[in-house]
């Protein structure tokens, strides 16, 4: 299913019909994805995809038109939600965590937007105190450094969310949904559960969100509040920063091999995704909100039916906007969350991309 005749047909609709025009790039984006929910579609997402794949990444970004996508190679489409991740931004380096120059993350956005596709922004900035990287958990005192009163306040307001604030503004009127400060409900990144209160994660969240749309005035940006699963209704929204500042609810859940280390463990992977889901979507109900999968998938898709048996039945009864997986690792045989061209397992991906529900982007 081609995407862009859903965005013009909202745009058109929202102009002609609406007594309040829609006027902001994330007004505009907002309504996109609402048409999709209310049409019944899931928008397909994949981490990276115009930068880099199983065995290629971009070499020049000046040049390159970013037409290769793994994604596309084994179905035709692309992606209808690319993700990227801009880690490193805050500290003034030229290219992220991945080793993606901010050019190319720029550039990849902007096109992928015209070509009728739909951006989303994830963020692991490096752990300020130590200067290693956001897995880096050896100090609970990192997030209220951060905030007011704090010794890298100052860092943290003139530095750091300048520089994220520069690089949304570079997008111009490309509209992103941005989720930062994921996974917060685990430990393992510096802002998670152990090593922040559930205020101060707050105020660590706040204090971003006004500072790019009060301080900056920025109005391309969604923002989306995205937990880990394993958890329940009541610690999902212990942190939840605020139906003010949030637009969409998510939720991060990956599938692992099994305890015995014998292969996927796809039974307990769906059953806990339609739990997660399930308080997901009440909570979005509840509070006016969009909800997505912001993040999964399996390593390596060892299973043949992963995309049709185990994904799609867990997530086909569910209004979410999109599902993206992670990325394909150009530099990591092993790690690759979509198929690609040649890979053995590929015809269950492609029959996903035919799938009625499942929205991707004709090039």
């Amino acid at each position: 299913m081609k995407y862009l005749p859903l965005i013009l047909a909202t745009l058109a609709a929202v102009s002609c019909g609406s007594p309040q025009p829609v006027e902001t790039p994330a007004q505009r984006l907002h309504a996109v994805l609402s048409q999709g929910v209310k049409d019944g579609k899931i928008l397909y997402g994949h981490q990276d995809d115009l930068a880099y794949g199983h065995t290629w990444k971009v070499e020049d970004w000046a040049t390159d038109p970013l037409t290769r996508s793994d994604v596309k190679d084994v179905t035709g489409l692309y992606p209808a939600v690319m993700g990227v991740e801009i880690g490193g931004i805050e500290m003034g380096d030229e290219a992220s965590l991945d080793s993606v120059r901010f050019d190319l993350i720029r550039k990849a956005s902007k096109v992928h937007a015209e070509r009728g596709g739909i951006v989303t922004i994830s963020w692991h900035p490096r752990n300020p105190l130590s200067g290693g990287d956001a897995w880096d958990v050896s100090s609970n005192a990192v997030v209220k450094s951060l905030l007011e009163g704090g010794e890298l306040h100052g860092l943290f307001m003139d530095r750091w969310l300048p520089r994220l604030g520069d690089f949304l503004e570079s997008l111009g009127d490309t509209p992103v949904i941005f989720r930062p400060w994921h996974e917060n409900l685990g430990s393992w990144f510096w802002w998670g559960k152990d090593l922040c209160t559930a205020e101060e994660y707050k105020d660590l969240f706040r204090t971003t969100w006004a500072y790019l749309t009060e301080t900056r005035g920025l109005k391309n940006i969604l923002w989306c509040y995205s937990p880990n699963s394993g958890i329940s209704a009541d610690d999902y929204m212990d942190r939840y920063p605020g139906d003010d500042v949030i637009d969409m609810l998510g939720v991060d859940h990956y599938e692992y091999v099994g305890p015995d280390g014998l292969g996927p463990s796809g039974e307990r992977f769906a059953a806990e995704l339609i739990r997660s889901l399930g308080f997901v979507h009440a909570l979005a109900i509840g509070h006016d909100k969009l909800m997505c999968l912001s993040e999964t998938g399996l390593e390596g898709l060892p299973d043949p039916a992963w995309w049709t048996g185990v994904l799609y039945p867990a997530i086909e009864n569910f209004p979410i906007a999109y599902v993206l997986t992670w990325r394909n690792a150009w530099d990591q045989p092993g790690h690759f969350y979509a198929a690609w061209d040649g890979f053995e397992n590929a015809p269950d991906f492609r029959a996903f991309s035919t799938l009625d529900k499942m929205v991707f982007l004709k090039p």
